[in-house]
């Protein structure tokens, strides 16, 4: 290799290294500031619900982008929002981690625009690239696209929601660690859980989003019970369902509330090691197919071949 080849090889490293610098300035920074920017955002409409309520009613206008605005105003008018069950669909939104005013609408947009769009693009694509299809096949093309832009929308937010599922309940344990100590140290349950908030949003930036949230909306809300039950929808997890239940139980009936967190988070750490447990004991199985096909040909080939080698020789 020559000194020019070198040179060039080197040159456009160089370039693409500063293209790489000089755009890795505009790529998103991480999460961790929208997550913070989420929690203040719903502290902040807390916030804003409880003064409208102290105070005469008025409605608050929000500032929406015209698309955004006319996709609303759409989806009000022929009430869709009431045939996709309202409730059950921002529960099941807030699980997979949309939590914005838009996803509702957004959501029912693609639902009822993919499965016009996709065969849309399915026919165009058939009569470029195969123009002699059969007229029953190109019927069931355009039927499974169809089905597929309709169930898109629901399985990727089921995907979204169960990945989060899986990283709370990895972090659930550690933050009940923190909500214990926080609680026999002395402080309040609202300042144990801003503390646990602040204490986690490096290390499990998703559980602390919903631990301030939980903090926010009991603050702002009236009713404690209604923010643990937020809590446990919003997670979708066991383990906050009873913590929702011990802590409701424990400003009913004055029970230690340290006590039952106690109980409750060696019960978290029993459930995730048990599930470690299970995996570890399902690995031998797993390898074994791996094994065979990739590790037994080559041992065979190590331990055989120079034998082979030395048999075609002689």
């Amino acid at each position: 290799m020559d000194a020019e080849t070198i040179i060039m090889i080197l040159a456009f490293a160089g370039t693409l290294f500063s293209l790489l610098a000089a755009g890795s300035y505009f790529l998103p920074k991480g999460k961790m500031a929208e997550r913070l920017k989420g929690v203040a955002s719903h502290r902040q409409e807390l916030a804003a619900r409880q003064m409208s309520s102290l105070q005469q009613p008025r409605s608050v206008r929000q500032r929406t982008r015209p698309a955004m605005g006319i996709l609303t105003a759409l989806v009000d008018r022929l009430k869709l929002k009431e045939r996709f069950q309202a409730k059950e669909l921002r529960a099941l939104l807030s699980r997979g981690g949309f939590r914005s005013q838009s996803a509702p609408t957004i959501f029912i947009t693609a639902s009822l625009g993919l499965p016009v769009v996709f065969p849309i693009v399915v026919y165009f694509y058939t009569l470029a690239a195969l123009p002699n299809l059969e007229t029953m096949r190109l019927i069931a093309s355009l039927a499974g696209a169809a089905a597929a832009g309709y169930y898109a929308p629901r399985l990727f937010v089921n995907n979204a929601a169960s990945k989060r599922q899986k990283t709370l309940t990895r972090s659930f344990p550690d933050a009940l660690d923190l909500l214990v100590i926080c609680v026999e140290a002395g402080l309040s349950l609202e300042g144990a859980v801003n503390r646990v908030t602040e204490e986690m949003v490096v290390s499990a930036p998703m559980i602390a989003e919903e631990i301030g949230l939980l903090g926010a909306e009991l603050a702002f809300l009236g009713d404690r019970r209604q923010a643990y039950e937020n809590f446990a929808d919003r997670t979708g997890l066991e383990a906050a369902k009873s913590l929702a239940t011990t802590l409701i139980q424990a400003e009913k009936y004055g029970t230690s509330m340290a006590t039952g967190l106690r109980v409750l988070s060696q019960e978290s750490r029993d459930t995730r090691l048990a599930a470690a447990e299970k995996k570890a004991g399902a690995l031998p199985a797993k390898l074994t197919v791996p094994m065979i096909i990739f590790f037994l040909p080559v041992l065979f080939i190590v331990i055989a071949g120079p034998a082979g080698i030395n048999i075609s020789k002689n």
